[in-house]
């Protein structure tokens, strides 16, 4: 953040709590929040005519964009031509690694936070991988398809209900992939949980949870540079769940939302902020500007999401008390629960005892279940890394699709239902936990889209 933001945001700050809880959010209730008239032909199963390579550019590569450059060059059949940040440290580093690598030097571009539109011009670019701050997402991936290009955004893919829609609109306008990434869904355990749903083990699905707790207040101390830098700011704005994607992504195609269900509405609530000022009185000098921020994100965050077809779904968000962490990754169904952190499961039939006792033996059921994407990758994916190796795999499945012509497996409609819990649940939180509607992103088109299937098999 530049000084004179810093400055800026300071004198902001002591209206934080007043005006700014719901900062950025859309009355979901009012008609243009819920609907949107359409702009294009619906974008579910999208398919762009195949690639024989697929040329690729970044935008940001500070951290998570660095380890997307290292993972990206691994995988056969795709290409990278361009990367633009504004830190020309961090876009030396990502140029030297691949030339070290013995790759082709890419075309750099850093003069200036617009520099991505100048990039954006070339014509020797097929997909952008967006991995910026959170306020850059939806104007990036918009000027990413207008361009013509495939956009790949990190979470969340938009910070308000308005940006959501935008997004939306441009994908089926110009027919573009918008594709939200680390969703968590290509990891081993939520890989085999939906290898085990889709066989019916746990019988008709009912209930799921899903979390992101995750104690990062030691990001406090990023000040210039990396995610803290930017990131601490959101505590002192919205009051809510600030990320909600990764144990919802997994539980939502779980659910098959989207795709025969939606979600309808949702009410949240928040526990006192506390963590995050005492935090900083304990680490930093008095006059610091941590400790002139008014912190007003509840550090738990918990919101219920009800979906059309009458599931139920606990959401939660802490990144800030003292605990382990923690995705959840809960689905209950007629016939049994699996639960992970850790790793458990319970099963009235089919199971290898009474479904009152966990098992705790994964091995067993992973020799039973393992993902057909997992056998086949797996190796390759915990090799290359992140996230245990859900982020290359994540990768390798996209150019995969793109090369053979295949939709890919998560969509623009997919981001924006999850990304969009943040905002309704800050206004639920600043409505006495009020029921807020949820949109519907599809326009009635989940009522005929496919499930995901088991892709691989």
């Amino acid at each position: 953040m530049t000084q004179i933001n810093r400055r800026h945001f300071l004198k902001a700050a002591g209206v934080a709590a007043a005006a700014g809880v719901v900062a950025g959010c859309a009355q979901p209730n009012s008609n243009s929040a819920l609907s949107s008239s359409p702009k294009g032909k619906s974008v579910i199963g999208l398919v762009v005519p195949k690639m024989d390579v697929v040329r690729v550019a970044f935008i940001g590569v500070g951290q998570r964009g660095y380890g997307h450059v290292k993972r990206m060059s691994h995988i056969e059949g795709a290409e990278i031509v361009a990367i633009c940040d504004t830190h020309n440290e961090v876009l030396e580093r990502s140029a030297k690694f691949l030339t070290d690598k013995g790759l082709q030097k890419p075309a750099l571009y850093g003069t200036g936070e617009l520099a991505y539109k100048e990039m954006l011009e070339r014509e020797d670019i097929d997909i952008v991988i967006i991995s910026t701050p959170w306020k850059w997402h939806a104007p990036m991936a918009i000027d990413t398809m207008e361009s013509g290009k495939h956009a790949f955004v990190e979470v969340p893919l938009a910070l308000t209900v308005e940006e959501m829609w935008q997004i939306v609109d441009t994908a089926e306008r110009t027919q573009k992939n918008c594709m939200m990434m680390e969703n968590v869904n290509y990891g081993r355990d939520e890989l085999m949980v939906l290898n085990m749903v889709r066989q019916g083990l746990f019988g008709e699905l009912l209930h799921g949870e899903a979390a992101y707790i995750h104690e990062l207040r030691w990001q406090m101390k990023e000040l210039e540079h990396k995610t803290g830098s930017w990131r601490t700011e959101w505590h002192t704005r919205r009051d809510g769940n600030l990320y909600p994607t990764h144990g919802l992504g997994p539980v939502s195609q779980y659910m098959n939302i989207n795709r025969g269900d939606r979600f309808d509405y949702l009410t949240s609530m928040s526990s006192p902020a506390l963590g995050r000022a005492a935090y900083a009185q304990r680490e930093f000098p008095k006059t610091h500007q941590r400790n002139q921020w008014n912190y007003i994100c509840g550090d738990m965050n918990t919101t219920m999401i009800k979906t059309v077809n009458g599931r139920s779904i606990v959401v939660q968000h802490d990144t800030t008390t003292p605990r382990p962490y923690s995705r959840h990754n809960l689905i209950q169904g007629t016939n049994g629960v699996f639960a992970g952190f850790p790793n458990r499961i319970a099963l009235e039939q089919g199971g290898r005892g009474s479904f009152h006792d966990w098992d705790e033996d994964m091995d067993y059921w992973y020799g039973k279940y393992d993902h057909p994407l997992w056998v086949k990758m797996g190796e390759e994916a915990e090799r290359n890394g992140g996230h245990g190796g859900m982020d290359f795999l994540m990768f390798w499945r996209m150019i995969y699709c793109l090369r053979n012509g295949e939709p890919l497996d998560q969509d623009v409609y997919d981001g924006a239902a999850w990304s969009v819990i943040s905002p309704l649940s800050a206004q639920s939180v600043a409505n006495r936990s009020e029921s807020v509607s949820i949109p519907d992103f599809t326009r009635g088109h989940w009522q005929t889209a496919k499930p995901l299937g088991i892709v691989g098999a």
